[in-house]
């Protein structure tokens, strides 16, 4: 029996326990026969256990163990074809073991025993045959090791600027998480002889992060997936996939998305009401340069932190940014060119839209201090496969992969977003900068 049947026939075990657990919790009492069962489950579980413990001991063994194919005429292993050892080897790769992990899979038509056993033949890093042992299904698909998902989040750092500028990243135990704040602090004053001193206190509130589940599909070829041994150049590719399409993902929710059902809510909407300003009806240097200043400001006055601030903008309000002249002919903004707007590192992303109000050519800016927002997530991905699925394209056309010779990964997270202090987070709005270029 596998350790994937043994781990199944446990988890039905402890179903039944817990029903019996909740029925005596629920106040009623348990008949002797009950009693009998219970504790006959309990060892049973407590029996499967040991023997999970054992299995998974002999396949790490096992993968351990095994001999590439690669080997040279003496017996002696030598390096998969492909690959270069020694001070010319390739760099590794971000992601590089989800990305294996993903194409063996997909090579293996999502069986996962299958999978393990080309990692062990085919060179693969001992680690990816050994989780490729071991994972369970989960939501459909197969549950993500949590250090390989460790690897993706790295990965993924620079795909999302909201990461890239600096949001912290929190473990959700339990898929919840809460951050208590402070919305009023103590006050102190001088009083006079024989004057009572007045009674201040300190007001609390709490950020509560919940998991959401975001889910991308990304659609690779085949070819790319095709199982051809280790190839550093092929990895990176699928990686850079995988996490181009949850960085655009979590970028359009962790930005603006309105928090309603089932979604987290994004900068936009928590940022308060005095710090949402628009953009001013001249476009003169002076006028432009308050404005952004102004943008500053609202942070400023709130007493946060600057040191981590940045800002967010669609690449076409850089751009405009980017061409203004002073008097002189001289840029107005010369530092933009080092990656900085009034001093602050900025991020493009096409995920503000420029599409916004009445006239659809209005975008949006941010200026966050980002060391004080927050993305609590759960530590696990699940990864699910398909040859034979439709997707809609960016345009919103419908796309059979199979007349495309594509599989279609489907990867699921769960995470929520938020600033512990909303007075960190200064939107302008109804920019129409740069909307004739």
């Amino acid at each position: 029996m596998s350790v994937l049947q043994l781990r199944s026939e446990r988890a039905k075990l402890n179903d039944e326990l817990q029903a019996l657990a909740k029925l005596e919790a629920g106040g009623e009492t348990l008949s002797t026969e009950q009693l009998a069962q219970f504790t006959a489950l309990e060892s049973q579980i407590n029996a499967l256990t040991d023997k999970i413990s054992r299995a998974e001991i002999a396949e790490r063994a096992a993968a351990a163990a095994a001999v590439p194919v690669t080997e040279s005429a003496q017996g002696i292993a030598g390096p998969p074809a492909g690959r270069v050892e020694g001070p010319y080897a390739p760099k590794p790769v971000a992601g590089a073991k989800m990305a294996q992990m993903v194409r063996l899979l997909a090579a293996a038509q999502g069986n996962q025993q299958q999978a393990a056993q080309m990692a062990s033949q085919g060179g693969y890093p001992t680690d990816v045959a050994m989780a490729l042992s071991t994972v369970t299904p989960g939501a459909g698909g197969v549950l993500v090791p949590e250090n390989f998902a460790t690897e993706v989040i790295e990965a993924l750092r620079p795909k999302s600027v909201v990461r890239r500028m600096g949001a912290v990243s929190l473990p959700l135990n339990n898929g919840n998480l809460t951050l208590p704040r402070v919305i009023g602090n103590t006050s102190v004053g001088y009083v006079g002889t024989e004057t009572d001193i007045p009674t201040t206190g300190m007001a609390f509130a709490d950020l509560k992060l919940s998991a959401k589940k975001a889910a991308a599909i990304v659609p690779i070829s085949n070819d790319l997936l095709a199982f051809s041994g280790v190839n550093p150049r092929v990895d990176q590719q699928v990686a850079n996939d995988l996490t181009v399409s949850m960085g655009l993902s979590e970028d359009l929710h962790f930005i603006r998305a309105d928090g309603s059902g089932v979604l987290p809510k994004g900068l936009r909407y928590w940022a308060p009401v005095g710090n949402v300003v628009a953009q001013p009806a001249s476009t003169n240097l002076a006028d432009l340069d308050l404005f952004l200043g102004g943008l500053m400001l609202r942070l400023e006055t709130a007493n946060v932190d600057l040191a981590a601030c940045g800002w967010l903008m669609a690449p076409r309000t850089i751009r405009w940014l980017q061409s203004l002249r002073d008097g002189n002919g001289n840029k107005a903004y010369p530092e933009i060119d080092q990656g900085l707007l009034k001093g602050y590192p900025f991020a493009l992303t096409t995920q503000i839209p420029t599409n916004l109000g009445a006239n659809s050519n209005e975008s949006e800016i941010y200026f966050v201090n980002f060391a004080d927002c927050y993305i609590g997530e759960v530590e696990n991905l699940v990864i699910s496969f398909s040859q034979e699925a439709s997707y809609k394209d960016g345009e919103g056309n419908w796309v059979s992969a199979f007349q495309r010779d594509q599989t279609l990964v489907r990867v699921i997270a769960k995470h929520d977003f938020g600033p512990r202090h909303v007075e960190s987070v200064a939107v302008g709005t109804g920019i129409t900068w740069g909307a004739g270029m």
